[in-house]
């Protein structure tokens, strides 16, 4: 089982040392990813409900707004050798498809080809609001833009057109390393974001999931998997327990559930803690998953 790490890069402490420290903290450590989240903007005052807390409001600071992804993820290449590096994830509806193709090209040539593309539909509407795109409509939004960007990615020329976007025929380079592009790992657990990876991923990426949780999860994009001719091998499973306890064991009844990795949440407030949060991570995560 691999184990990767969780990081909410949000100010005031996430500096260029701090990024530094997680980067190179984590590979020498032997966790296999790291992986940011997105929030472009936060609010004070929203009606959205925050999916993965009990009283639905986001355990962030609005003042504390998060460091950009695909930026974070260049710094993080820079300072990394071997260390793969995702969106945890990216709100690919609410960008433009052109930019994010170009960002993710980009992260991944830089990087040696080390990029996994986490997407989902967004939660928050107040959000979407900020930047002038319907909420409305995000999922069928999302699988457009993916189009979009696959064609960017793999086409020599590019050229697509439906109800919700037009690409005009143009030529985007460099392209991915990897072929025929960056892994789309997709976040969310319902049955909509399920069917999204049975159709067009190449990863499942579950949040706040205990091991029974995860093995509901599986269990159901199992099912969706077949319906499409497809299988469990043709998918990578990571689960991040995020808010949930994580006790003695609990690695064990994960790989049983079917997870190829577990995402452990790396919180600090500056560097020394940092540094010793990677330490208790790596003795209680990675360790313990290599005996398995």
């Amino acid at each position: 089982m691999r184990i990767g790490l969780f990081a909410p890069l949000a100010g005031p402490f996430a500096t260029g040392e701090y990024l530094e420290t997680l980067g190179r903290g984590a590979e020498e450590r032997g966790f296999h990813s790291l992986w940011v989240a997105e929030h472009v903007v936060l609010f004070d005052d929203y009606g959205s409900r925050y999916p993965y807390s009990a009283d639905g409001r986001i355990p962030a600071a609005p003042e504390n707004g998060m460091l950009e992804p695909f930026t974070s993820l260049s710094f993080l290449a820079a300072v990394t050798q071997r260390i793969r590096l995702g969106t945890g994830i990216c709100l690919v509806p609410q960008r433009n498809p052109v930019y994010t193709a170009k960002q993710v090209a980009n992260v991944d040539f830089l990087s040696g080809g080390r990029l996994d593309f986490g997407v989902g539909v967004g939660w928050l509407a107040e959000e979407f609001r900020s930047v002038s795109v319907p909420f409305e409509r995000r999922g069928a939004r999302c699988r457009s833009y993916l189009e979009v960007m696959r064609r960017l990615w793999c086409d020599e020329t590019s050229e697509y057109k439906d109800d919700l976007y037009q690409l005009p025929a143009c030529r985007m380079y460099p392209k991915p390393i990897q072929k025929p592009h960056p892994p789309i790992h997709f976040g969310g657990e319902t049955d909509a974001a399920l069917r999204r990876v049975a159709d067009l991923g190449q990863g499942w990426y579950g949040f706040n999931r205990d091991p029974d949780q995860a093995a509901e999860g599986i269990a159901r994009l199992r099912t969706l998997l077949e319906a499409r001719g497809r299988s469990l091998d043709d998918v990578e499973v990571s689960i991040s327990p995020y808010l949930k306890p994580v006790g003695d064991g609990a690695l064990a009844r994960y790989r049983e559930a079917g997870v190829d990795q577990v995402i452990a949440v790396a919180f600090a407030l500056d560097r020394d803690s940092l540094l010793s949060t990677l330490d208790t991570l790596a003795k209680n995560f990675v360790e313990p998953a290599a005996a398995l």
